[in-house]
């Protein structure tokens, strides 16, 4: 209940501030339960992924940083989230996404590369999609990643990839996940060109590495 109602006052929110959200492809987006996954541009993607999915719900990660606040905690939990230690995921990391995915009504939110400041995509989302059995809709977001940006109205756009399976009998080994890593920014690639050709993302904080 609480997530949709969250979800509702998220959409006429985003409406107020941005506008009319372009959504391409909703038609691609597979019956049941799926695994919606991106590059990470912004902390606001994630609420746009969520409601351009609809109606299915989802779960998503969040840092475990972020659960230390009581209130955040208590909206975290019941907006479907759960929290990952990035510095050390544990056997929860891969268990509890694929748990919600077996429940038949809880999608899943995930960002590959784990972070907005890192453009390596990890294996997790294909383990995911190996012991749910669910697919990977790919999905990019094109607007604003700075808040300020977001009032300039109707410039953000979503768009939707074909599904990716991946088969249980499929190994983990480097091969099928280099293959599928490649299947998948191959998707965001050809996502941002059709939504706009000349598009290159800015990291507008990119993140600064100790020499």
């Amino acid at each position: 209940m609480f997530y949709s109602i969250a979800r509702i006052i998220v959409r006429f929110l985003l409406f107020i501030i941005n506008g009319k959200t372009k959504i391409y492809n909703h038609h691609k987006l597979p019956a049941g339960t799926f695994i919606l996954a991106g590059p990470h541009r912004t902390w606001w993607d994630p609420l746009f992924f969520a409601v351009a999915g609809a109606p299915l719900k989802f779960s998503f990660m969040a840092k475990i940083e972020l659960f230390k606040n009581p209130i955040l905690r208590w909206i975290l939990v019941h907006a479907n989230a759960f929290a990952i230690d990035r510095q050390n995921p544990g056997p929860s990391a891969i268990k509890t996404p694929v748990k919600n995915l077996k429940s038949e009504d809880l999608g899943l939110i995930i960002f590959p590369t784990g972070s907005r400041h890192s453009s390596e995509l990890k294996a997790g989302t294909m383990m995911i999609a190996k012991l749910s059995g669910r697919p990977v809709v790919p999905v990019v977001y094109q607007g604003p990643v700075k808040f300020s940006q977001l009032f300039k109205r109707n410039n953000v756009s979503i768009m939707f990839g074909d599904p990716i399976y991946v088969e249980r009998r499929e190994k983990l080994d480097n091969e099928n996940i280099n293959a599928f890593t490649q299947k998948l920014q191959t998707s965001f690639d050809k996502l941002d060109y059709d939504l706009d050709p000349s598009f290159k993302y800015v990291d507008p904080k990119p993140k600064v590495t100790k020499e």
